[in-house]
């Protein structure tokens, strides 16, 4: 005879019940006829109902967000043509807290009881929030590589057009794509208030390492600009316009000669004409080249560097770039928003 431990409990209505909560299944019923629907008590928790309230299946509706409640309606009249078990997911309002819900049941009148429908109701934010964190990770990702291919065939086009051999446009981009590399490396939380970034002084200073490093460019690039950090989005969307700036420069503006120099500073004063919400988010950088050729105002259109450029900056950056042509040296005006910079 088996001991009395291996004997199966009988599922009685507490056993039942017990189970039921375990699992966070909440019971409906729904009588087709007069659209009212009867609910257990964690139902109506779930739906933040008052459960002295007359509820039908139009007054869960209106709790229903709007963007999902005409697919929601359109499932649960389905469901009356549908053979076997249908499972509905949508959103709803409760106190301003966006919950996750699953309607299931069986359709095509399957097990109905004088006109009345049977079902439960499940909470599944947590797997959906999972899902959504889960899609927003893959999401990242695949950005994340194609950035990195789309700054990789930039950077090779950019080089390109300054290189005059095979090795000379082998050792641009691998410092290019180098000093792009340890520009990032510098992305990382700060202490203090600077915020999850590097800092746009750091970002900068490694940038333009390439160009000032070897022979007649030691120490000809001066850069200081605000304790203020950078985010790694910005990160990118920055290189590129420095890279820009700096190959122009390279081939036809200050560093293109023994005793040009080069000056990345902030603005000492912004423009009185912007509100006082834009100035205080705006940093402002004055990229000033000096003792290089003398320098004349483009002829031709905006090429492919000028088009990218100011797709960086206001795209990305949330701000503007503006060119002075003096015959001393090129002198250009960046403006970008702060909170666009520490995103």
């Amino acid at each position: 005879m088996p001991s009395d431990r291996s004997v199966l409990p009988q599922w009685d209505e507490k056993h039942l019940r017990a189970a039921i909560a375990a699992a966070g299944v909440t019971l409906w019923s729904w009588e087709v006829d007069t659209d009212k629907i009867t609910m257990d008590d964690r139902a109506y928790e779930l739906w933040g109902v008052d459960k002295s309230e007359y509820v039908t299946f139009e007054m869960l509706s209106s709790k229903i967000l709007p963007s999902d409640l005409e697919r929601v309606r359109a499932a649960f009249t389905a469901t009356r043509g549908l053979v076997g078990a249908y499972e509905i997911d949508f959103r709803i309002l409760f106190d301003e807290e966006v919950r996750w819900i699953s309607a299931r049941g069986k359709g095509n009148d399957e097990d109905i009881d004088y006109q009345t429908m049977f079902g439960v109701f499940l909470d599944v934010t947590g797997r959906k929030q999972a899902e959504e964190s889960h899609e927003l990770l893959a999401g990242e990702m695949s950005h994340r590589v194609r950035n990195l291919l789309q700054v990789a065939s930039n950077l090779t086009q950019i080089t390109s057009r300054s290189a005059a051999t095979t090795q000379d446009m082998t050792r641009d981009l691998m410092n290019r794509l180098t000093a792009l590399g340890r520009a990032h490396d510098l992305v990382r939380p700060l202490p203090g208030q600077e915020g999850k970034a590097a800092l746009v002084g750091d970002v900068l200073t490694v940038l333009l390492q390439p160009y000032d490093d070897t022979g007649a460019f030691s120490e000809r690039i001066r850069v200081s600009v605000p304790r203020m950090g950078i985010g790694e989005a910005a990160a990118t969307a920055l290189a590129l316009v420095i890279h820009e700036l700096a190959t122009n420069s390279l081939k036809y503006g200050a560093l293109s000669m023994a005793s040009g120099t080069l000056d990345v500073s902030c603005a000492a004063k912004i423009d009185e004409n912007v509100t006082d919400s834009v100035r205080d988010d705006q940093l402002v950088l004055v990229w000033t080249e000096r003792g290089g050729p003398r320098v004349a105002s483009p002829t031709t259109r905006s090429g492919f560097g000028s088009t990218m450029v100011e797709r960086s900056m206001s795209r990305q950056l949330g701000g503007s770039i503006e060119f002075n042509w003096s015959e001393e040296g090129a002198i250009v005006t960046l403006r970008m928003s702060k909170s666009r910079l520490a995103a």
